[in-house]
């Protein structure tokens, strides 16, 4: 080999190190945002899954998608979204694992919140972990305040018990209601909705006769409504989700049970509720709700493409789990990069303009309510 050729070989060398070390400065070749989501596609969370959250998160994918994804200026172009999904049962020990699987094995860019308080609860720890950023989509509890310094890369977006239960309570006041009867469900969202109802109903001189709690998949909840008719009460509560809400609801116009107030918090905020009973026959019944079509002309929309696709419309939480999808883009969009530590530290302290209207976190709780 001559000295002119090995000469020739070690510059071409030089140079493709020199070109290499360049390229590695620069960011990888990225086609696709896959975005995680262990959710419950079967068990007693499924019907919550598809009648609050689902159809919000299928239509925001199916938006940015039609665009050609979301704008990262580290690539310089829209990147699509493909979403990975996973079955939790309606378990929190299968959602836990499998949230670890879709991080750990699955390497997503992102993750999709789970359903329900309980699992919101279980999920923010092992997102922070990761320095995963969570949307807390369906499900919020005030007992997040005690590990919100712990987790922040959890934003809480649903308003909950604590905001409704004063009101609540002083809607009852007004009607003159003097004693409730109560029942929730075996977890986290019942506990939570019982423990505010009580000091907020008693500082409005409302006797609670009793408070009753009953499992997951209980198929017969007629024993609570006689012994709150037995009671004789001027208002029910049932802080349930929305298969316990059909089924209180069918027991107690079985039963002949029609109190004064009637309220329930997960069920009636959903489309199908009125058209099981049809709107004479939930006439006076109560729900947690938060907005509808005239709150802001984001929200028309927003109702609009729902029903374009035919999808359940859920008037509590829907417009929030929405906005905050719209807040996550545009912090990903102004942060240029998929980096989750950036995103997360602008979400954190701006204002973004959605279709709820300006949404701005404050301690990873979600300001802005309808």
């Amino acid at each position: 080999m001559s000295k002119k050729f090995l000469c020739v070989v070690m510059a071409i060398v030089a140079v493709s190190m020199f070109l290499f070390a360049f390229d590695c400065s620069a960011a990888p070749p990225k086609d696709k945002i896959r975005i995680g989501w262990v959710t419950s596609l079967t068990g007693h969370y499924a019907s919550g899954v598809s009648g609050t959250n689902g159809p919000v998160y299928d239509l925001w994918i199916e938006e940015i998608n039609a665009k050609g994804g979301i704008f990262v200026k580290e690539y310089g172009k829209r990147l699509p979204i493909e979403l990975i999904k996973y079955d939790d049962k309606s378990d929190v020990g299968a959602m836990t694992k499998l949230l670890e699987k879709v991080i750990l094995e699955d390497k997503v860019d992102f993750i999709l919140p789970p359903w329900g308080t309980a699992m919101l609860y279980a999920a923010a720890p092992i997102a922070n972990k990761h320095k995963y950023i969570l949307l807390g989509g369906p499900g919020g509890a005030v007992k997040l305040k005690e590990i919100m310094d712990k987790v922040p890369y959890f934003f809480s977006v649903l308003n909950t018990a604590e905001t409704q239960m004063p009101a609540l309570a002083n809607i009852f006041a007004e009607l003159k209601v003097k004693k409730v009867a109560i029942i929730y469900i075996q977890d986290l969202h019942g506990i939570e909705y019982r423990d505010l109802a009580f000091p907020e109903m008693k500082k409005k001189g409302i006797d609670v006769a009793f408070a009753k709690s009953f499992p997951h998949g209980t198929k017969d909840l007629t024993p609570l409504l006689k012994d709150a008719k037995a009671a004789n009460v001027d208002a029910f509560l049932g802080f349930v989700y929305p298969d316990e809400a059909f089924l209180v609801t069918g027991q107690a116009m079985e039963i002949g049970f029609n109190p004064k107030a009637f309220f329930l918090t997960v069920g009636p905020c959903v489309a199908p509720y009125r058209d099981v009973f049809s709107a004479k026959g939930i006439e006076g019944v109560m729900g947690s709700g938060a907005w509808n079509a005239k709150v802001s002309p984001g929200a028309k929309k927003l109702e609009e493409g729902l029903l374009k696709r035919k999808a359940v419309v859920d008037y509590w939480g829907q417009l929030f789990y929405y906005s905050s999808l719209q807040m996550f883009e545009k912090a990903i969009e102004e942060a240029g990069t998929l980096d989750q530590s950036k995103i997360r530290d602008l979400m954190a302290t701006k204002t973004y303009d959605t279709a709820m209207g300006p949404m701005r976190f404050e301690k990873g709780f979600n300001t802005v309510h309808p």
